[in-house]
């Protein structure tokens, strides 16, 4: 039981560890909104965005305790398999989610179906980071991209789909197609819930290095590249990303709103660098600039929606944007 208890000791260390960067959501465009609605006495807009957050971290936060742990090190660990089972049952305990899961069945003002679907969310966290497809490096069969550049806009590519943000906006993306295809979706709902989608993906633009981790741009300051390829190299992901989410909406709108965002979001990744977490919510560097953000990226997506020819003058801000800070990263110190 001795080694039972060193290992859940780990685990736990490890779980609360995790657990302290769910907090990145408080910088996310979409909380910041949220906050915004609730100064302007709008709580209901608040409680929903903050409810879809939460809703969308369930599954990330519902993964299993034990995979904190490297496969290798715990298999060569001397375990026996008595002990290997005990770990296999104590372990989901070992996450809160499973204590509210837990508590959703046992309150009796719950019903079982929202019980019932809760339990269902928990096992999908729970079990699909352990499937064959997962350890077999899924994203590694990205396309390739024409150009030089090919492999660093692949690996860009690969960190914007392992963050929530990307997989929020394609929540909400994928309800509005349903809703379209059933023809439930308003023309004037269009703008809206294209902005949504925005706003759900637009944080990472403010932090398009944080997942390089250590010495990521002076790796990239090493590269025979220049500053302005190396911010093109992490513009594209986005904007595919972007065009994706609104293609069931507004394309043109979206495609404004994210050039626009990423004009904005190139000061904040340059020159405010911060670290982020793979499988959680982007967060800006101030509430100040993400308000910022927001309001110019919207008002592009409208002005864009109401008259498509000003695509061209957000596409122009947003090349402007590249050249300038593409020479701010060359200039900085190694």
């Amino acid at each position: 039981m001795a080694r039972v208890r060193t290992v859940l000791g780990a685990i736990i260390t490890a779980v609360r560890r995790d657990l302290k960067t769910v907090g990145s959501f408080a910088g996310n465009n979409l909380f910041v909104a949220g906050v915004t609605f609730l100064f302007l006495k709008d709580s209901q807009v608040f409680v929903a965005l903050t409810a879809f957050i939460g809703l969308v971290l369930f599954i990330p936060l519902s993964a299993d305790p034990l995979r904190v742990l490297p496969r290798d090190r715990l298999a060569v660990w001397p375990l026996s398999p008595g002990e290997r089972r005990l770990l296999r049952i104590v372990s989901p305990w070992l996450n809160p989610v499973m204590w509210l899961v837990v508590g959703l069945a046992l309150w009796k003002r719950v019903s079982m179906g929202v019980a019932g679907v809760a339990g269902g969310v928990f096992a999908v966290g729970f079990v699909l980071p352990s499937l064959p497809a997962a350890h077999h490096g899924v994203w590694r069969r990205l396309p390739h991209f024409p150009g030089p550049l090919n492999q660093l806009v692949r690996k860009n590519l690969r960190e914007t789909l392992s963050t929530l943000d990307f997989w929020c906006s394609a929540v909400v993306s994928s309800f509005c197609l349903g809703y379209r295809a059933a023809g439930l979706l308003p023309a004037e709902a269009l703008l809206p819930m294209t902005i949504l989608t925005l706003l759900a993906l637009s944080t990472y633009s403010q932090t398009l290095f944080g997942l390089d981790g250590d010495g990521g741009l002076t790796r990239y300051r090493l590269l025979p590249v220049r500053g302005w390829q190396i911010l093109a190299a992490k513009d594209v992901p986005f904007l595919l990303a972007a065009i994706l989410v609104s293609l069931p909406l507004a394309p043109a709108a979206g495609a404004a709103g994210a050039l626009c965002a990423l004009a904005m979001g190139h000061h904040s990744s340059v020159a405010h660098h911060s670290d982020q977490v793979r499988w959680r919510f982007s967060s800006g560097v101030s509430f100040g600039a993400s308000l910022v953000e927001i309001i110019i990226m919207t008002a592009a997506a409208a002005m864009v929606h109401a008259l498509p020819p000003l695509l061209v003058v957000c596409a122009g801000f947003y090349l402007w944007s590249v050249w300038w800070f593409g020479r701010m990263l060359e200039q900085q110190p190694l």
